[in-house]
């Protein structure tokens, strides 16, 4: 049954390696149904349930060929339009080990398999860019080779995320595959340098906190939204503010801080001040009128554009498009985790509004 020929039926997804549901709450904004996420993480498991309507979060070994059968029974052998995933990357990733032979290099199988069982009308892959050229194009290659010869023509692109609205730099490889002759087309850029959103468009209306204050993980705004792309962050939030609670520095950290000029990093501290930390990411403070560094899995490294802290987990959430209503579960660590490992969900919005041309 084509999407195509029956506009009232709504596309369905399999999210694996599912995280919390960056990749899926996008396509979820742009009018699929999300059936299931697979993932080993409980608490992003929590974050994923609460946030994708009827959706079942499932904790399933991707490496147990049996857990494909699970999958199937789960969703009541219901219908698959789509599989989508992003199996982990630490194998491939510029800041990982790189080793060839690390067993995660080969969880995309289980993507491969997933979708020989189910024979959805397309899937997409994401990972880290460099996999397209690590190891001479070894895993790219074996990638495209695997789902090819079950009948899909691939196609794939490193996105950049500013170029399509995201505000904060990050890119991201995308694998598109369409069941049959079809080529995918990718989505053309909706915006150049002089219109990327920025920092202060995308955090500028979230408070800071008082010394001793440092917030509720529930709480009222306290400024108004003053950019396009804050409304529409707001929009379903009903006027309630989550996960925007601050971290308690010491006085010498705060001290460090306020030093960094605005879109500045280690490099730029006084001679003697900040020795403790001297990597390439160490004491990086935003601009507020460009885009964030690439939001990490950490908390440590990165710096709010004017206030002398780290970013709360509702800014790093903002500057990777989850809107307001998506509430992040589990303790403060796994929230800035279950963040900094999500493919945002504006570039899930836009793929997946693409993708429904050809199904």
């Amino acid at each position: 049954m084509s999407v195509l020929n029956d506009s009232s039926r709504v596309p369905t997804v399999l999210d694996m390696f599912c995280g919390c549901g960056g990749l899926s709450r996008g396509f979820m904004d742009a009018g699929y149904k999300v059936l299931l996420g697979i993932d080993n993480n409980t608490a992003a498991l929590k974050t994923f349930v609460a946030n994708h309507g009827s959706a079942i979060g499932f904790k399933g070994d991707l490496f147990d060929t049996g857990t494909i059968l699970e999958m199937a029974t789960l969703i009541k052998n219901k219908e698959v339009d789509l599989i989508i995933g992003g199996p982990p990357c630490q194998g491939f990733s510029l800041t990982g080990t790189r080793l060839e032979e690390d067993p995660r290099n080969t969880l995309f199988l289980s993507m491969v398999n997933a979708v020989a069982y189910f024979q959805p009308k397309a899937f997409l892959l994401e990972n880290v860019p460099g996999i397209a050229t690590l190891y001479n194009g070894k895993s790219k290659n074996a990638i495209i080779k695997e789902f090819t010869d079950l009948g899909y023509t691939v196609s794939y692109k490193v996105l950049y995320g500013p170029d399509y609205g995201l505000p904060q730099i990050r890119k991201r490889l995308f694998f598109v595959g369409i069941k049959g002759e079809k080529e995918f087309i990718f989505p053309t850029p909706t915006h150049t340098p002089s219109d990327y959103v920025s920092c202060e468009e995308a955090i500028g209306d979230l408070h800071d906190f008082g010394h001793d204050d440092l917030g509720k993980e529930t709480a009222e705004y306290l400024l108004k939204p003053f950019s396009n792309y804050q409304k529409i962050m707001r929009k379903k939030s009903k006027g309630i503010l989550h996960n925007h609670v601050g971290t308690k520095h010491t006085e010498l950290v705060i001290d460090v801080i306020s030093q960094v000029p605005e879109g500045g990093n280690h490099k730029d501290l006084p001679p003697g001040v900040g020795d403790s930390r001297k990597f390439n990411e160490a004491w990086t403070r935003y601009h507020s009128k460009k885009p964030s560094k690439t939001i990490d899995t950490g908390h440590r490294n990165h710096f709010h554009y004017k206030y002398n802290r780290v970013p709360t987990v509702r800014e790093n959430a903002r500057l990777q498009s989850f809107p307001d209503d998506f509430i992040v579960y589990g303790n403060k660590t796994e929230q800035y985790k279950q963040i900094g490992n999500a493919v945002p969900p504006l570039l899930g919005k836009v793929l997946g509004e693409e993708i429904k041309k050809y199904l």
